[in-house]
């Protein structure tokens, strides 16, 4: 079986090599020819030659300038014509330099002629195109070369052998050259690689981008420090209803926050100025300023068009009205079903036993239709919030008195967990507070056992966030049933209206915090987080 060559692949077909390679190894071959032009006119237009061109043999430094001449032209040709096999023709030409110039040094004295510099500057134009194992070959070549043409000199003409330091000197400098000149241009190679592949991601993130801003609804404007739009999407032409934005002043388009953009502008230490409604068009605009954080300190403007996003909102709201009414009616139904069909058999029925059954069964539902109304109705006033900052150690001491004096349940059960160090203050709604917390220990005294401190409020905080967590040890919810524990009217409790958790949440998003629950913690755990209260004191 034939092995391939060790070295194949620097001469095989090399179609993907970059246009500037080829355009390159076009100037090296110009100069090749004007190089070789240029002596073999100095030695025929000058009459017996120059003291240096062609001194030891003029012949010979004749017919070698215009052999390279020839040789020159041909590559030109090929050039033009076979656009393949870049290392093979750039090796062709690299010989050609060698062989030529050798024998231009020989034919006009040797080494001292100073024609070894030449084939300096031949091999490192060869480096600059070829791969590393090919720039130290032909510098290897030219070494040779050299030291051959100095041997003969010695031993066949009786030059003095102090010019082998001379030789020795140049064929180091053919390898240095060549070694630095190549690690040179794989470095500028890398980095044009890098550079091109950033360049693409950049087009095409910038291209993303564009498409982005271009189908927001909102609309952006780009504005330099002097308040003049040089960027814009087409709803903020819609929104600001101007024909052409673009080059247009901040005073013409935006008049009203025109001040506030100067003042900011006008005061590098001063923070961007926060979100101003302008009436527009007849219907009134959110302005919301970005610092770009850009040298150039360009300015971006998101415009809102509030009466939009009013709608939208009443919207949401109808729609979650429309199932919350639905689902009200749906579970109003079976107990008004109760009471109906009670009330019918307390009509008829003579034993006191049996009317005192009937007479709970109405109560019963009453009160669950009461609790049903009564959670509707803070869920309707949610909106209502009047926040305040809380310490929450010291509220919880009095909450959970409260709750165990109103639930009748023993101190021992419960267990306030804390950092003696971390003493939180957090702003919310005192009211909104206690219904949730509310909610949530009675789910956990409800589920978990009666030993002391089963049910435990632990106090976190990280990052200027505060946790708050009731956890109980109970069999917590089963994993099929996670999903649903928020939703309205979903409850395992026959007695439960489903609204508990579900208003929590409600109170809790309305307050800029978050309800969860936490799995994995072999029980009940509830968390809300919410962000830690600075520069306030809680009464």
């Amino acid at each position: 079986m034939q092995r391939p060559g060790r070295y194949s692949a620097l001469f095989a077909h090399d179609d993907a090599r970059p246009e500037s390679f080829w355009t390159s190894l076009r100037y090296f071959n110009f100069y090749r020819i004007l190089v070789a032009a240029g002596f073999l006119g100095a030695t025929t237009l000058v009459h017996g030659g120059t003291p240096v061109l062609g001194s030891h043999f003029l012949e010979l430094f004749r017919y070698t300038a215009a052999a390279y001449l020839a040789a020159g032209t041909l590559f030109f040709i090929a050039l033009g014509r076979l656009h393949d096999r870049f290392n093979l023709q750039l090796s062709l030409h690299a010989c050609a330099d060698v062989v030529a110039i050798t024998l231009l040094m020989h034919a006009s004295g040797g080494v001292s002629s100073g024609f070894g510099v030449m084939l300096l500057i031949a091999l490192i134009g060869a480096a600059l195109l070829a791969p590393r194992r090919l720039a130290f070959l032909y510098a290897a070549l030219g070494a040779i070369a050299l030291l051959l043409d100095q041997v003969y000199w010695v031993l066949a003409l009786d030059a003095p052998g102090a010019d082998f330091f001379q030789a020795g000197m140049l064929s180091i400098g053919y390898f240095a050259s060549a070694g630095v000149t190549n690690w040179l241009v794989q470095r500028v190679a890398a980095n044009e690689a890098l550079a091109r592949r950033r360049g693409r991601a950049l087009e095409m993130q910038t291209r993303v981008n564009q498409l982005v801003i271009e189908d927001m609804d909102d609309g952006v404007l780009v504005l330099d420090r002097e308040g003049r739009v040089v960027q814009h999407n087409p709803q903020a032409k819609r929104l600001l209803g101007v024909g052409v934005l673009l080059g247009a002043v901040i005073d013409q388009v935006l008049p009203d926050f025109s001040p506030h953009w100067r003042a900011w502008r006008l005061s590098s230490a001063a923070l961007p100025p926060r979100h101003m409604d302008v009436e527009k068009r007849g219907g009134e605009i959110r302005v919301r300023v970005v610092d770009s954080g850009t040298n150039e300190e360009f300015g971006v403007l998101f415009l809102e068009d509030m009466t939009r996003s009013r709608e939208q909102a009443q919207q949401y709201k109808l729609a979650a009205l429309g199932r919350l009414t639905a689902n009200i009616a749906h579970e109003i139904r079976n107990p008004l079903s109760a009471i109906s069909h009670a009330a019918e058999l307390l009509s008829e029925e003579k034993r006191e036993r049996d009317r005192q059954r009937l007479t709970r069964i109405i109560v019963d539902n009453t009160r669950r239709l009461d609790g049903m109304v009564s959670d509707v109705l803070q869920l309707s006033r949610r909106d209502r919030i009047s926040a305040e900052d809380i310490r929450l150690r010291a509220w919880l001491g009095s909450f959970v008195e409260e709750f165990r004096a109103n639930e009748a349940v023993g101190a021992e059960r419960f267990a306030i967990v804390s950092e003696s160090a971390f003493d939180p203050v957090v702003r919310f709604d005192r009211g909104h507070l206690h219904q949730v917390l509310w909610n949530l220990l009675r789910n956990a005294v409800r589920y978990a056992s009666s030993a002391p401190g089963s049910v435990r409020i632990v106090l976190r905080g990280e990052g200027g966030q505060v946790e708050l967590n009731v956890i109980d040890d109970g069999p917590g919810v089963p994993e099929e049933l996670r999903s649903q524990l928020f939703e309205p009217f979903f409850t395992t409790d026959s007695k439960g209206t489903g609204l508990g958790l579900y208003l929590a949440r409600e109170l809790c998003g309305v307050n800029r915090a978050a309800l969860a629950y936490v799995s994995g913690t072999g029980g009940g755990h509830f968390r809300v987080v919410c962000e830690e209260a600075r520069g306030h004191e809680a009464d």
